[in-house]
């Protein structure tokens, strides 16, 4: 048995002992995490702690009804992959759970207890507009794996191009050159059919009517003295149609006859839906695209290093306050715009703050358990993966955080100064270099970061906690 078979019986196990398996709807992966989607009942008490014990799990994240366990590139598929395998074999694929983790006895932060925490921050975030973002955030969470590939082929040319400038004629630098911008072409497309789906319709429905709004024929078609601009609006408008298509076939079902349903409902969908998305939804899109795309470029080309400064230290708290996910459709849209983001290098930024700040806790702490905590998250945080840093370390610290923060402020200073765009999203830390259009300035950005978070973290200071001895108690934690 692999270890990813054994975890994958670990996590089977611990639902099987919470009772989980009756509310679990689904169980799947993105880039990083294993995803355990719950019914209403939500997560079971005590499952996402004995979970958070698990050999190979870096962290928990409770998001609603869905408990994530993050594990780590590669090895979240692989684990996925085993955990439905399981499933099949005794029948038991749908698994859920009851209420949200309990609250500590002890309402400060615990050192290590980043599954507490993070449950309690994610609770009082649960507002309707942030859950709205969330959901439209998981409508771009099964992309990533195409822009990560598509973005690293980009990465990877662009650094040919400008070492050996004669192979960019050769038709292997051609068809690489289209593999990286093959995402970009089909983007509506499955933007629209994950939206569909994300809001309740058909998604085969939300695939077409975003093929619709980037035929090339509609540049041939006139209409009130205008003619259609095939991709108007990019998945800013891609979004609007899909929302409103769900709508509209959710109440076409209420009132159209089963026997008619069939061909009726689809049809209408798509005439109402694509009438209204051509008339209103791409116009109204291709405003919002471009309101987005000139304000997040202007803010950084304009405000250079302030900009990136302020962009970088505050992003470690708006992932606190939740409304970072409302920055995952800006990415795409950049993306889709100018075939880079030039948001993500800069927010990458905290990541590294994080780093630099818990390798100076790490240094002066006297804590063997903290101390163990960091050097096992250490490795992970440069690779990008934050959450066991953030709520097993800094967080619960205090002071560390604002070190962190700092930390981001000067490395998001130096992206935004050189305007380092990167043709990716979904990875950040050391691997997202590869897809950025200068290495080695996105590389001298992720350093200042270290140093920034490791030396005002050294400079602020913070109370290193007791450690924990066995049939002790310690009130007075950090």
């Amino acid at each position: 048995m692999t270890d990813n078979e054994r975890l994958a019986q670990d996590v089977l196990a611990a639902l099987q002992a919470h009772d989980g398996l009756v509310h679990l709807e689904r169980a799947y992966n993105c880039m990083t995490r294993l995803r355990l989607a719950f019914d209403a009942a939500g997560i079971p008490d005590g499952l996402e702690s004995d979970i958070a014990k698990l050999s190979g799990v870096l962290g928990t994240n409770p998001d609603g009804t869905e408990l994530q366990v993050i594990l780590g590139p590669g090895k979240a598929a692989n684990v996925a992959v085993a955990f439905n395998e399981l499933l099949a074999a005794q029948n038991g694929a749908t698994t859920s759970t009851p209420d949200r983790p309990s609250e500590p006895a002890n309402d400060r932060p615990q050192i290590g207890d980043g599954e507490a925490l993070h449950a309690k921050i994610r609770a009082k975030n649960a507002t309707p507009v942030k859950l709205f973002f969330r959901r439209i955030a998981s409508i771009f969470i099964p992309l990533i794996p195409g822009f990560i590939a598509c973005g690293l082929i980009n990465g990877c040319l662009n650094v040919v191009a400008k070492g050996l400038p004669d192979v960019t004629t050769g038709p292997a630098f051609q068809l690489l050159a289209i593999a990286g911008s093959t995402v970009f072409w089909g983007l509506n497309i499955l933007v629209g059919r994950n939206a569909m789906e994300e809001f309740g319709g058909t998604p085969v429905l939300g695939a077409i009517l975003g093929a619709l709004l980037a035929h090339p024929n509609l540049a041939n078609v006139h209409i009130f003295d205008k003619t259609f601009v095939p991709g108007r609006g990019g998945i800013i408008s891609v979004l609007l149609v899909a929302i409103l298509a769900s709508w509209v076939e959710k109440r076409l079902r209420r009132c159209v006859p089963e026997a008619l349903s069939l061909f009726v409902t689809p049809l209408v969908t798509f005439l109402v839906s694509g009438t209204v998305a051509l008339l209103v939804l791409q116009p109204l899109g291709g405003f919002l695209s471009d309101l987005i795309g000139n304000t997040a470029t202007g803010a950084i080309t304009s405000g250079g290093a302030l900009t990136g400064a302020i962009l970088g230290g505050t992003f470690l708290p708006m992932v606190m306050l939740g409304i970072h996910q409302t920055l995952t459709p800006i990415h795409a849209e950049l993306l889709a715009r100018y075939g880079v983001t030039i948001l993500l290098p800069v927010l990458a930024m905290a990541g590294g703050g994080q780093v630099g700040a818990s390798f100076a806790v790490y240094l002066r702490t006297k804590n063997m358990r903290l101390k163990k905590i960091i050097a096992s998250a250490l490795p992970v945080g440069m690779l990008g993966i934050g959450e066991p840093l953030i709520y097993g370390v800094t967080l619960p610290l205090g002071k560390p955080f604002i070190g962190a923060c700092i930390g981001g402020a000067c490395g998001g200073a130096v992206q935004a100064a050189f305007g380092i765009g990167a043709a990716t999203l979904g990875i950040s830390g050391l691997p997202l270099a590869a897809a950025t259009d200068n290495i080695p300035i996105y590389l001298l950005g992720l350093v200042c970061a270290y140093v920034g978070g490791f030396v005002a973290t050294l400079v602020i200071g913070f109370d290193d906690p007791v450690d924990e001895q066995p049939n002790s108690e310690h009130p007075e934690r950090a």
